[in-house]
């Protein structure tokens, strides 16, 4: 704690030599939060969990420099406030954000009021959320100085190789699905791509709303696969495991959940994509493509997780939840590849 004070004496973070108080937030699948108080002085602290992956100093680094480049733009994010990259300061890099006073979906046991009666207040919930990548499409990249954070130029010809040389990295079985998810999207490529900033874990999961009505989108977080990219891959997360049918199962059960997420009196996938193109200017067309693509990733993603757990180098339980999920979205991927025609 006497490191962090010493560097947060450097950056003239909170009053000068006065004590530094952590209350542990939450330690999601990948990386750890913080509430840092000092004095009057709140901040968030970001760093990644105590088994540091390799590279998750570096990404911690990647996620500090979009967070700043959004300073001047409508997108909803956490003011960047600080960062290290000295490991000897707290044993990893880390960095210090604005703390959001809100609420987060994946962190409720149910939707907070007027969320939770009023399903017509529900509805801002989505159309916030897809608002919120939508208005992230638009920021110009170059000029926010994210030159070199990602490659943009050929995007969609790298991601079957790159995301299954990952896969390679920790394989320990068989998922059934990934090649031939993998063999459609090599024969299939958008016809048009506009590079732009994306998220690259977009869902409910990593928004934070303002308590109360109406729905308002507090900050998007989580920005650990941030990269310049396709911005419609945003999108596809968002919609890959949309339900065909949000309306209330009857009239005494409110409810229609899927995970973690309660999607009854949401707005339709038809209704979200639209939304989305209106707001961000960008044709939605060929959104089949991107939830593959999706579902391809994320499965990969996902195993990764899973793997570190199995071998046990991983310090969070809820990976062993990836095991099933992974099957699920390999074989989703491949089902809707096998039915696509573009």
């Amino acid at each position: 704690m006497d490191n962090l004070a010493a560097w947060m004496d450097e950056e003239k973070l909170g009053p000068a030599g006065e004590s530094v108080a952590l209350r542990f937030v939450t330690g999601g699948a990948s990386n750890e939060l913080f509430r840092v108080t000092r004095g009057d002085f709140c901040a968030a602290l970001r760093r990644p969990p105590r088994n540091v992956p390799a590279g998750r100093n570096e990404t911690m680094m990647r996620e500090y420099r979009i967070i700043e480049a959004l300073a001047d733009t409508d997108v909803p994010h956490t003011r960047a406030l600080g960062s290290c990259d000295d490991e000897d300061v707290i044993g990893a890099s880390f960095y210090l954000m604005e703390f959001v006073d809100g609420w987060s979906p994946i962190s409720e046991p149910e939707w907070p009021e007027p969320f939770l009666t009023d399903l017509d207040a529900r509805a801002g919930l989505a159309y916030e959320l897809v608002e919120g990548i939508a208005r992230l499409s638009r920021v110009d990249w170059k000029a926010v100085g994210l030159e070199g954070l990602g490659r943009p130029d050929g995007f969609h010809e790298r991601q079957v190789d790159r995301w299954f040389a990952h896969l390679e990295k920790f394989k320990f079985r068989e998922i059934p699905g990934l090649d031939v998810a993998g063999a459609w999207l090599r024969e299939h490529k958008p016809r048009s791509y506009e590079p732009g900033i994306m998220h690259g874990d977009y869902q409910f999961a990593n928004v934070m709303f303002h308590h109360g009505g109406p729905a308002r989108m507090a900050a998007i977080v989580d920005w650990e696969m941030g990269t310049v990219g396709d911005p419609l891959l945003d999108l596809a997360w968002v919609v890959m495991g949309w339900p065909d049918d949000t309306s209330p199962k009857n009239d005494g059960d409110k409810s229609s959940s899927l995970g973690y997420v309660d999607y009854a009196g949401m707005p339709s996938k038809d209704q979200i994509l639209e939304r989305y193109s209106i707001v961000s200017g960008r044709d939605v067309d060929e959104i089949d493509y991107y939830v593959i693509l999706a579902r391809f990733k994320m499965a990969i993603v996902l195993e990764g997780g899973y793997a570190r757990y199995v071998q046990g180098g991983a310090d969070n339980e809820k990976m062993a939840a990836f095991g099933g999920v992974v099957l699920d979205m390999a074989r989703n991927s491949a089902e809707l590849a096998r039915t696509t025609a573009l």
